[in-house]
């Protein structure tokens, strides 16, 4: 099992930076970031992830990093795939991308002009990361529904044949699971309930494919190895930023061995 903590960039530039650094000297195995524009109106402060996870692989040296989750349909994928390489060379090999269709769709999409409905999204979605996977290794001559792309884009990622891209999915729904199935894991989210480790290998279904992760929260309580069990295989730890000093809730919690709760 590895263990990682997901940050809302939601607070200070500093404080964001201080968590990461501070979860990989207690042991943890990857830093994630929340990825939106705007997210809900008492939170304004909402920063970058892209330029925040730079600014962690400077500060690190052995955790993972990437987002969870980008919602690639208001990315351009050639952009996306500069940012990530960018990184995985910044991070010496340790980018990992988490995509998904994002939420809220007012806020976060329709307000901003970009396309709000879900399933126009979904259909980006599927299109950009096939699009993706070519940009990694290039070159590409791309026309399709959404995208049009013609690029070799130098240089390429460390990690080959490209950093790893988890897709996340709402439980219970099966569309995202067999999205998630092509590339390299699933990131399940949902209601805490459907997210227990029974909730996990139900809708897992005990039919994985191999060196596929499965990056699942982790509920107060609840032991890794019953997560493992249920085929779990990276465990997050993360918070919900609406409650004042939720930056020091999340910040006290990670100074501990995850691997020895």
């Amino acid at each position: 099992m590895k263990y990682a903590v997901n940050i809302p960039p939601f607070t200070d530039v500093a404080t964001v930076v201080s968590i990461a650094v501070d979860a990989e000297r207690a042991g943890w195995d990857g830093v994630f970031l929340w990825d939106h524009v705007q997210w809900s109106p008492d939170r304004p402060d909402v920063h970058d992830p892209c330029v925040l996870l730079g600014a962690i692989a400077q500060a690190t040296e052995r955790v993972r990093l990437g987002t969870l989750v980008t919602p690639l349909s208001r990315r351009r994928p050639t952009m996306v795939a500069k940012q990530v390489t960018t990184l995985d060379h910044l991070s010496r090999g340790r980018a990992t991308l988490g995509v998904g269709l994002g939420a809220p769709d007012d806020l976060d999409f329709g307000d901003l002009g970009d396309e709000s409905d879900r399933r126009t999204r979904a259909a980006m979605l599927d299109e950009s990361l096939e699009l993706l996977d070519g940009l990694f290794g290039g070159p590409v001559a791309h026309t399709g529904e959404h995208y049009s792309v013609k690029a070799d884009l130098l240089p390429r990622p460390l990690q080959l044949p490209r950093p790893p891209i988890w897709v996340a999915g709402v439980v219970p729904n099966r569309r995202p699971l067999e999205r998630a199935r092509r590339w390299d894991g699933i990131v399940p989210i949902g209601a805490a309930e459907r997210l227990t480790p029974d909730g996990l290998a139900d809708y897992l279904g005990g039919d994985a494919p191999a060196d596929w992760d499965v990056v699942a929260p982790w509920a107060p309580g609840i032991p890794a190895g019953e997560y493992a069990d249920a085929g779990a295989t990276w465990l997050v730890e993360s918070t919900w930023p609406s409650e004042p000093g939720w930056e020091q809730e999340i910040h006290d919690r990670i100074r501990r061995d995850p691997a020895a709760d």
